[in-house]
């Protein structure tokens, strides 16, 4: 019997096979990232989602009126023995957070992040607001990412002291603006942009190469936003709320 030869493949084959993979691969992984970065983004405005069904809880409890200024908001909303509305950690903090300090397993690490900020807006002249005081809720963002001015990464710098309520209740509220001068804007506005304390000035959004970013407004409803949008305040034809974004009535008090 007349034995049939093996044929291998040669180098030159083998390097158009190789080079095919590298193709392939370089096509998939920005769409593996895509996706990727859409999943965090979707998450990140459940989290806002949750914390817009607990607020209302809290407005339900409290006559509609929205939180005291003589605590931290984030206490006002978590208790780790669940007394009050929000018994895990896990909705404060987002996904597209970049944190400083890792995350540990523990609900009383002292370096947990806060990723989102409340609208100081919602403390006129250091007092409480009445939910139904703002003029347009659709319109009036409540919260959003708080974030610093670092222009590699997303990082998220809020912070709040978790090891006991006590202390939780004793930490600075962690609030975000959308205006550079806080409330009101004098005339003419300052320039708009995002400031969050504690953290700083964030020079973009969270996702989508920095250009958009999720917000929850007083309506309840999130939505993802263009970071050109968000930080608008000045009222257009097609925006005409603007205006009040970030101050919840006019004339502001």
């Amino acid at each position: 019997m007349t034995k049939k030869s093996l044929r291998g493949y040669t180098l030159f084959e083998l390097l158009i096979v190789i080079a095919m993979v590298a193709i392939l691969a370089t096509i998939a992984y920005p769409v593996f990232i895509g996706v990727q970065e859409r999943g965090k983004a979707l998450k990140d405005m459940n989290n806002l989602r949750q914390l817009g069904v607990v607020t209302q809880l809290y407005l339900n409890d409290h006559e509609n009126v929205l939180f005291s200024p003589t605590t931290s908001w984030m206490s006002q909303l978590y208790d780790k023995d669940g007394s009050e509305y929000l018994s895990s950690w896990d909705v404060f903090l987002s996904p597209l957070d970049n944190l400083v300090s890792p995350r540990t397993a523990s609900d009383n690490d002292v370096n947990f992040a806060v990723s989102y900020g409340v609208n100081p807006n919602i403390y006129p002249n250091n007092t409480t607001l009445s939910a139904v005081k703002i003029t347009i809720p659709a319109a009036f963002i409540l919260f959003a990412p708080a974030q610093d001015s670092n222009p590699a990464t997303v990082e998220f710098q809020g912070r709040a002291n978790t090891t006991s309520q006590a202390n939780l209740a004793a930490s600075p509220n962690i609030t975000v603006v959308g205006i550079g001068g806080g409330p009101p804007p004098p005339a003419p506005p300052l320039p708009a942009l995002a400031t969050s304390s504690p953290g700083g000035n964030a020079i973009g959004g969270t996702h989508s190469s920095r250009r958009q970013i999720n917000a929850l407004f007083a309506d309840w409803h999130a939505e993802n936003m263009l970071w050109t949008t968000f930080t608008n305040t000045t009222a257009l034809p097609s925006d005409a709320s603007a205006d009040l974004r970030w101050v919840p009535y006019t004339p502001y008090p």
